[in-house]
């Protein structure tokens, strides 16, 4: 790890200018960089790893800048997105390197006068197979979130250039293609936990809501269906643990809510909508023109909330969001650090930022920016990492449910509102008990603390009422137990579980309140 041999003030850090100076970890990575340009082959592959939000375009726009202050040949910059193009050229420009925006619209009537090329991998794909950029003196080729697979395909065009890849996560998008197969090298730059601790980027605070998964499905490319994903997220019970977790941790803070598929994006916008909140959806069918309004009224708005897909992942960045709300599941350990890194700028006096986590992403891959990640072990050994992530299932078995702080505070007279499944499970197994019995034990706990807070028994049927998320996970857990879990057959107990629990209620409420008195 590259020491800091400066602290910089907070005035130093908002008063800098990108492109005109570089912090010392900064200046570290393009010293090493720059040695094996020296060192390596011609045809070298460089991947270079540095987390969100630690300037990534600063460090390979000043690389661009020497190279060709130093070497006869071009340089090429390869992004997977038209946003990213213009940003990353404008960042050149900020160095004093002369650009040229290669898109489907860009005449290269004038690539001569250029010694500085800025491309979205898909339009010059199809450039170079028309023939019409000339690439023959081509020395350099930097890709920007190199994770992507898309850029392997125009490899074969660039054999004796040297390639610099960059990325925060050196995890290949796809998991048939390990970036091992494409790259010599890693070279790892400052963590996660060094920038925090200077103060480069601000410190997620994570909260983890535990959400059943075994609905989901995985699809070909190993994260999960966006079908499935709505399927989940659309329903009431999912929505409203959304709009609780936002009350909870996000209310009157600027918020990002992250999403997997648009009409799950659309069913959050509505339902905020509904609750008086000021919201607004994006995703990639917006035109230009809204989307450059929605993310003006984002940044204008104190507390606004915008709700979207992947389109905000990557090239956005908006330092003054307080709140990240990850309302989806994946099993991409890229796109979970993409996702968190939209809230870790640092801003004025933010050092902090929350993270509420729906989707067990948390429990998945540890906390972001986790010491015990070693990148140059999932470089190599990519697969090695993955097989040893857990299935939904086995996280799921290690939950225990907690109520939300709303909820909570109905029921402050009881000592204890947790009540163990499994454990009971397994006591009722081994003393020859029906598996029933399990549930009618739970019927009476709930029952229990219900009573135990009220005045009366339609006080108590009032609280049954906050329990139904609740209920939801013992049933879950129980289904789990007797490996019985249809769609039809969980609906049914969970409706049959509450006629008992009112049932029981109304005839013992008597009972159980003098038992506690």
């Amino acid at each position: 790890m590259i020491n800091f041999q400066k602290m910089l003030t907070n005035y130093e850090r908002e008063d800098r200018k990108e492109g005109k100076n570089l912090y010392q970890y900064q200046k570290g990575a393009i010293q090493k960089i720059f040695n094996c340009f020296e060192s390596a082959a011609e045809d070298y592959h460089l991947l270079y790893q540095l987390p969100t939000g630690g300037g990534k375009t600063i460090i390979f726009s000043e690389i661009v800048n020497k190279y060709l202050k130093t070497r006869r040949k071009k340089v090429l910059v390869m992004t997977h997105r038209i946003e990213l193009c213009k940003q990353t050229s404008s960042v050149l420009n900020e160095f004093g390197v002369k650009n040229k925006v290669i898109d489907s619209k860009a005449s290269l009537d004038d690539q001569k006068n250029y010694d500085c090329f800025v491309a979205m991998v898909e339009t010059l794909n199809n450039r170079l197979k028309d023939d019409k950029l000339d690439i023959s003196d081509i020395g350099l080729v930097i890709i920007d979130e190199a994770h992507y697979n898309s850029f392997t395909k125009l490899f074969k065009y660039f054999e004796k250039s040297f390639f610099l890849g960059v990325t925060a996560t050196p995890l290949s998008s796809n998991i048939e293609l390990p970036m091992t197969d494409n790259y010599d090298e890693l070279i790892v730059g400052e963590s996660i936990e060094s920038l925090i601790e200077n103060r480069f980027l601000a410190k997620a605070n994570m909260f983890t809501y535990n959400v059943g998964l075994t609905s989901l499905i995985v699809g070909a490319n190993g994260d999960y269906t966006v079908k499935s994903s709505e399927d989940l997220y659309t329903n009431s019970e999912m929505l409203n643990k959304l709009m609780g977790a936002y009350n909870d941790r996000c209310k009157n803070k600027k918020t990002l809510i992250f999403n997997n598929g648009i009409n799950t994006s659309l069913f959050v916008y509505d339902t905020f909508k509904r609750a008086g909140l000021p919201i607004k959806h994006l995703d990639n069918t917006i035109t230009k023109k809204d989307r450059s309004a929605i993310l003006r009224w984002f940044k204008e708005t104190p507390n606004a909330i915008l709700t979207s897909v992947s389109i905000l992942t990557t090239g956005f960045d908006e330092p003054t969001v307080d709140s990240i709300i990850l309302n989806r599941a994946t099993k991409s350990l890229t796109l979970y650090y993409q996702m968190i890194g939209r809230g870790s700028r640092v801003y004025k006096s933010k050092d902090q930022f929350d993270v509420i986590d729906l989707g067990n992403n948390f429990h998945r891959f540890g906390p972001w920016g986790c010491s015990n990640l070693d990148w140059h072990r999932i470089f190599k050994n990519p697969s090695n990492y993955l097989d040893g992530i857990l299935s939904d299932e086995e996280l799921e078995n290690n939950f225990k449910y907690e109520m939300s702080d709303d909820v909570k505070r109905h029921f402050t007279n009881s000592d204890e509102v947790y009540f163990d499944i499994n454990k009971t499970y397994i006591a009722s197994i081994r003393e020859g008990e029906s598996s029933k019995v399990v549930l009618k034990k739970s019927i009476e706990q709930h029952a229990k603390i219900c009573v135990e807070n009220s005045n009366d028994i339609y006080d108590a049927l009032s609280l049954m009422k906050l329990l139904n998320e609740d209920i939801d996970f013992r049933i879950n857990r129980y289904s789990k137990c007797i490996s019985k879990s249809t769609n039809n057959f969980l609906e049914w107990l969970k409706e049959d579980y509450k006629k008992k629990l009112r049932s029981y209620m109304r005839l013992n409420f008597e009972k159980i309140k003098s038992n506690n008195n």
